[in-house]
């Protein structure tokens, strides 16, 4: 009896996050109430109280049931152990564009995320995380240029930090344009081409044209 109770609590636990995730996406984070997320789910606002202590807990939740692109394993890898640091944060790149191709789960999980959660207070902690997340893949990027720098990859005047905060924005738009409307978005060889583009640029970055100084015509009397 105690198990059917406890598979029964999980079963609820369950309906109530799958029907957040569809008002969620069909309405906004912000414009969706508990009592809204109750009423598709069937169940009492104390049920979802039972389960989560507030909207942003319960979102959290949503979003747990998933990996956020910067949560996945690979942004976690030290990019400055790899043989090659520049072909690692690459894979990285290209690794996090497919799970959203993959994972239509994730897909609409993400789609919220990135589209249908307001900067408001009441998802301060819900950003907060977001923040942390995204903070420790720019580092292991930055860590990754760093070491491509030291072997000579790349200029050793680069500003690491800078660079990296080019590349996590660069994935951020393709991973948001992907998720916001899949007939439009880039299709994966555009999307790697776009990330070589950028790679390619900082192991050759142009150089500026060579001004050949002009030879005065002396003036004869």
């Amino acid at each position: 009896m105690v198990r059917r109770t406890k598979d029964e609590a999980l079963e609820t636990r369950h309906r109530i996050l799958d029907v957040a995730e569809r008002v969620f996406n069909e309405r906004g984070v912000t414009r969706t109430s508990l009592a809204d997320i109750a009423k598709a789910a069937h169940v009492t606002r104390g049920a979802i109280y039972w389960h989560f202590a507030d909207k942003a807990d319960l979102f959290c939740s949503m979003v747990a049931r998933v990996t956020l692109p910067m949560e996945s394993p690979a942004c976690q890898i030290d990019h400055s152990l790899a043989p090659d640091p520049l072909i690692s944060i690459r894979d990285l790149m290209i690794g996090i564009l497919r799970r959203t191709s993959e994972d239509p789960q994730g897909r609409r999980v993400f789609h919220i995320v990135y589209h249908k959660c307001e900067h408001v207070d009441e998802m301060k902690p819900v950003w907060q995380r977001f923040n942390e997340m995204r903070a420790s893949c720019l580092l292991h990027i930055e860590q990754g240029l760093r070491a491509a720098m030291t072997r000579g990859q790349l200029p050793a005047s680069m500003d690491a930090r800078q660079v990296a905060i080019g590349l996590r924005a660069l994935l951020d738009g393709l991973v948001s344009n992907r998720v916001l409307d899949p007939d439009s978005r880039p299709s994966e060889h555009q999307a790697e081409c776009l990330i070589d583009l950028f790679l390619n640029g900082l192991r050759a970055p142009a150089s500026p044209p060579s001004r050949v100084a002009k030879r005065r015509t002396p003036i004869t009397a």
